[in-house]
């Protein structure tokens, strides 16, 4: 059983949404004034006998099949940390690229009905110029900026309504966020608002036949690898794994910056920012060209103090495998592999 909104009969009076003990029925523009559940709704049908114009309804299967021709163009989520883009974003825009068939000359092209499709991207902060004008350098079409003070710290509930308006007015048929902590938490609140698919940590996208977004990413602690796809709904959402996708080149810029308006809706959070510090610089093996890893063949603990010499010696750095974090050897920050942080060095010398 599932609740649906009947938008024939719905007059948009807002009864539903204070009926709503849960918080689960908002009133976005997105939806051209129409309420949306969201994911806080228990299906608890107290929003049913509230509505005077029966416009809420219970129904056995809410699928529908969407007009792909009205979703058109990739949409990539230009993460920031402080006024610069996070490095994943640049990868982002290599695979948006690829995935319209404008890689730069001899790379592996996709073949689909994306090609030659429009990449756009949206920054959202409270200084946005430098990095949407980064974006640009990367052959992005159009950047749309969300810039506020208001934005100066990551709110995921503000974020997202910046998110899914830019959704609005694009029309995207993908949209592609990194797997980092702010992808992971901002992916999912906007994919539920749209009713729509996500696909975690993918570390392989393709196009079929039909159009549809092939999305592959481990399963089973790694056993398999799944391919997903989200054919009954638009857009295709995947977050993507840092370090498994070739970088953007730069290139002339053609396009443009879009300076979207930012709402009260918008800035409106239930998110207080309290404090802020920075972290300590510390190594990133993610980083790193020259990997020295040691695996479960170490016999003690102190021979963990070789392979970091010689990846000294080399100039690089010393990971583990799984089993030594679980033993207490090493940091979890070490840690190679699925579980642990994608590398993609050009020099890895691995004692198994």
């Amino acid at each position: 059983m599932a609740i649906a909104i009947d938008q024939n009969r719905c007059n948009k009076c807002g009864v539903c949404k204070k009926a709503c003990p849960f918080g689960a029925i908002e009133i976005i523009d997105i939806a051209n004034g129409y309420p949306v559940l969201n994911a806080a709704c228990k299906m608890c049908g107290i929003c049913i006998p509230a509505c005077r114009q029966s416009a809420i309804i219970e129904i056995d299967d809410v699928r529908q099949v969407v007009d792909k021709e009205a979703w058109q163009g990739i949409l990539v989520f230009g993460e920031t940390t402080g006024e610069n883009l996070h490095p994943v974003v640049r990868e982002l825009v290599g695979k948006a690229l690829q995935l319209a068939g404008r890689a730069p000359a001899g790379a592996d092209m996709t073949q689909g009905d994306m090609a030659g499709c429009e990449v756009s991207a949206v920054v959202i902060g409270n200084c946005t110029g430098h990095a949407a004008g980064e974006l640009l350098t990367y052959g992005v079409d159009k950047v749309f900026s969300y810039e506020h003070d208001a934005f100066g710290y990551f709110k995921a509930d503000s974020f997202a309504v910046c998110f899914a308006d830019a959704i609005g007015h694009i029309h995207p048929a993908i949209v592609l966020t990194g797997a980092t902590s702010v992808g992971r938490s901002l992916a999912p609140r906007v994919s539920t608002r749209l009713r729509t698919g996500l696909t975690a940590d993918c570390t392989g996208l393709e196009l079929n036949k039909e159009g549809d977004l092939v999305q592959t990413r481990p399963a089973f602690g790694g056993n398999i690898m799944a391919e997903i796809i989200t054919p009954n709904s638009r857009p295709q959402f995947a977050t993507v794994r840092y370090k498994v996708m070739d970088q953007a080149e730069i290139v002339k810029p053609h396009g443009g910056i879009i300076h979207m308006a930012v709402t009260e809706a918008m800035i409106r959070s239930g998110i207080e920012p309290v404090s802020a510090e920075s972290k300590p610089p510390a190594e990133n093996i993610s980083e790193a060209e020259i990997l020295v890893v040691g695996g479960k063949g170490l016999k003690a603990k102190d021979d963990l103090k070789m392979i970091s010499a010689l990846a000294e010696k080399l100039g690089g750095q010393y990971a583990v495998t799984r089993p030594l974090v679980e033993a207490g050897w090493a940091p979890q920050n070490r840690q190679i592999g699925l579980s642990g942080r994608t590398v993609k060095p050009k020099l890895l010398i691995t004692f198994g």
